[in-house]
């Protein structure tokens, strides 16, 4: 059996908000719909299911995330997550440059939860709060692996 990880589904208070913020780290969008239906029923397992979706891509073209705003069921707002809770944790991208993609964030009012930090010389990387409250790591790699070439 052949297992590839598809993308990563996220449900959001509001959709437009939360494409602005990924695409200003620099995803890109590349596809839209508004689904019902019986499938979608099934496939989710929840009846009347009818939600506004958006699709994103990083730039190199490996890592998707599918947001989803619900317009029916009612979304139900809960607590935002916190680093140490069981079930779905944060997505985590890794950038050229950390205080550049933090000051992206922060033009849409996220912020780290307490800071940057430095992991053993070879990573800085922060926890976002980002919009519906979805914790988005970065990550600036400080030690740059050796080119395949190189090794």
């Amino acid at each position: 059996m052949t297992i590839k990880l598809e993308n990563v589904g996220i449900a959001v208070r509001d959709l437009e908000e939360t494409i602005a913020f990924f695409t200003d780290l620099g995803l890109t969008v590349v596809g839209r719909d508004t689904v019902s239906g019986e499938w979608t029923d099934t496939a989710v397992g929840l009846d009347g299911n009818h939600a506004k979706i958006a699709m994103l891509q990083t730039p190199d073209g490996h890592g998707q995330l599918e947001l989803f705003e619900y317009i029916h069921p009612d979304a139900i707002e809960t607590e935002p997550t916190l680093p140490n809770e069981i079930g779905m944790h944060r997505v985590a991208f890794s950038v050229d440059n950390i205080d550049q993609a933090l000051g992206i964030a922060a033009k849409h009012g996220c912020h780290p939860l307490r800071g940057v930090a430095t992991y053993k010389d070879i990573y800085k990387l922060s926890y976002v709060r980002g919009p519906s409250g979805i914790i988005v790591m970065l990550a600036e790699e400080l030690k740059k692996s050796p080119a395949p070439e190189e090794q």
